[in-house]
């Protein structure tokens, strides 16, 4: 049984592989691509097989894919390119006679207004018309999505966002790793979806307490306007896109779109999800 997992070099890929090894899977069974293979030699080191494959150069996908049985397709990063890309992948693990792909999407990509959703769900149509069986993993936020504002509070003493009240259910990479590794050694998750969320939605005020405990100063949260805070991201050296995709997340978050709490994630896991402050301290080193 050949596992594939596409974008190994990345975080989320690198840790399902050694997931899917600590849950037995041979190395010679699991095939682990990336742009550029020296990335991902750490990998090879441990007997896997390590495959060039490009996303945007849908001629090294089929090698790449070929006698792989199930496939992770880790949603990539370039926003705006990714329908096109994760298009090739699905296209090329269908000639290669691949059994099933999971993917990793966004929470209720169907039907959310979160900024991200339009191209996961679109991604997820692509899958629903390809004739291949598909398992669709929303991951809601990652935790380690606030090291960067961790390591400025550990300087500032502060944590600033849009958000307000907002909460959220996030889980460490770590914990959505080990549910790709199970959904893709187990039965049963054949045109499966699941909702994948922290055990607890969290505010940026538990957030800010969090972070004092990790830096090992006060810490506090500081709510500021859409306005303010673009103006704030734009002073800091973004540019006006990527400011206000920030903003657009915050308001997002503001809205309630990554509260929800299901018990998918902990239930494939086979445990609670990581407490954000463990998460944070993982996280920071």
């Amino acid at each position: 049984m050949t596992i594939a997992v596409t974008g190994a070099s990345g975080h989320l890929g690198r840790l399902t592989v050694r997931a899917l090894l600590n849950r037995g899977v041979p190395a010679g069974e699991i095939v682990a691509t990336a742009r550029n293979t020296e990335s991902i030699a750490d990998l090879a080191g441990l007997g896997v097989r390590t495959v060039a494959a490009d996303y945007d150069d849908p001629t090294s996908l089929p090698p790449a894919l070929a006698g792989v049985r199930t496939l992770l397709l880790v949603s990539g990063s370039a926003v705006g390119q990714r329908v096109r890309q994760h298009g090739a992948v699905i296209d090329a693990a269908v000639a290669a006679g691949v059994e099933r792909i999971v993917y990793t999407s966004a929470p209720h990509a169907d039907t959310s207004a979160l900024v991200l959703a339009p191209e996961h769900k679109a991604t997820e149509e692509l899958l629903a018309a390809a004739p291949i069986a598909t398992t669709i993993l929303r991951n809601s936020w990652y935790t380690e999505n606030y090291a960067d504002a961790v390591a400025r509070a550990d300087q500032t003493g502060e944590i600033v966002a849009s958000v307000g009240e907002g909460r959220v259910a996030s889980a460490s990479r770590q914990d959505y790793a080990e549910a790709a590794a199970a959904v893709l050694t187990t039965d049963g998750h054949a045109d499966a979806i699941y909702e994948l969320t922290g055990d607890l939605a969290w505010t940026h005020e538990d957030l800010a307490k969090a972070a004092s405990a990790v830096v090992g100063r006060e810490v506090t949260f500081r709510n500021v306007t859409p306005a303010e805070h673009e103006a704030m991201l734009r002073e800091a050296g973004l540019d006006e896109g990527t400011a206000g995709f920030v903003v657009a997340l915050d308001q997002n978050i503001k809205a309630g779109l990554l509260a929800e709490v299901t018990d998918d994630l902990s239930r494939l896991i086979g445990r609670p999800t990581t407490p954000l402050i463990d998460g944070l301290r993982a996280t920071m080193g």
